[in-house]
């Protein structure tokens, strides 16, 4: 019974919460123990209400999932874990993760996972029954997650970086919507699971992740180019735009690997293809040179 409640928990998702390191990594925040421990604690808060919600909208969407050729062997869909027992593994974690980030982060940090958890019990509820928005909210998640990161160590971000993160999750949450399209037989069958995926066609899809790619390098470019003295981290972020080949090789492959409709979405795309994998931990290495080498420059 233990494995079908850490079923439930999804930890596998929990990787979608490092961006609260994002904020903390650009200040170079992350060298003293209290940052570290500050964002090592946001982060488990998110990994704690993230997973309150899973909980919460697995079991909203039970009768759907039921029909999904892989989300039918999630817990409550397959009927090994009934949902008022999701119901109250949802209220603890979400009062566990609420309690972690008030005790012991700023005030803003609580207010901002607070906003999540509004977000998410509204998407849950009703907005993702609304084609379009039903990204933008997913991809909003991700930017208080990015926010209250940098909240956590006192951090200023650049505004142009926070862009980024939200045009970047809009074009994943997209390619999820594709991967969810691509893995049905018609329309008419992917709309018993997800009432949303009757307004989209691949070729809206297709469109919307074009679109969104493409404001996300720009946006990626334009955070390199900032020369705003407010918003300057402690290195020279402009040698970051010679990480250009890789952020589009990444972008694309992605794009790519969303047209076979063999995977359930953006996190098991990224831990299963190499290729992925070898582009993300390349640039990651890169940037980190990057910063090792001019900070303070």
């Amino acid at each position: 019974m233990l494995k079908h409640y850490v079923q439930l928990a999804r930890p596998h998702q929990w990787v979608k919460n490092l961006a609260v390191f994002v904020g903390p990594l650009f200040a170079l925040k992350l060298g003293d123990s209290p940052s570290v421990w500050n964002t090592i604690i946001a982060f488990f808060g998110f990994c704690l209400v993230s997973s309150a919600g899973y909980a919460i909208n697995d079991t909203m969407d039970r009768a759907a999932d039921a029909l999904h050729p892989h989300k039918r062997h999630r817990p409550v869909a397959s009927g090994v874990i009934a949902p008022y027992s999701a119901w109250i593994f949802a209220a603890v974690f979400c009062l566990a993760g609420m309690l972690l980030v008030r005790l012991w982060l700023p005030p803003m940090v609580g207010y901002i996972v607070a906003a999540y958890l509004v977000l998410i019990l509204a998407y849950s509820a009703a907005l993702k029954q609304r084609p379009i928005l039903d990204v933008i909210i997913l991809a909003i998640g991700f930017v208080l997650r990015a926010v209250a990161g940098a909240e956590a160590v006192e951090a200023v971000v650049s505004p142009w970086l926070i862009v980024c993160t939200f045009t970047l999750c809009m074009f994943l949450g997209f390619g999820k919507r594709r991967c969810e399209l691509a893995a049905f037989e018609s329309r008419e069958e992917a709309g018993t699971h997800r009432t949303t995926l009757l307004r989209y066609t691949p070729e809206l899809l297709n469109h919307l992740i074009s679109v969104s790619a493409g404001i996300a390098i720009i946006t990626f470019l334009l955070y390199t180019m900032d020369t705003s003295e407010k918003y300057q981290p402690p290195f020279q972020k402009e040698y970051l735009l010679y990480t250009l080949p890789l952020v589009a090789y990444g972008l694309f492959r992605y794009a790519m690997l969303i047209e076979f409709g063999d995977r359930a979405g953006p996190t098991e795309i990224i831990l299963k293809d190499v290729p992925l994998l070898l582009t993300i931990g390349l640039w990651g290495a890169i940037a980190l040179g990057i910063v090792l080498k001019t900070a303070g420059s």
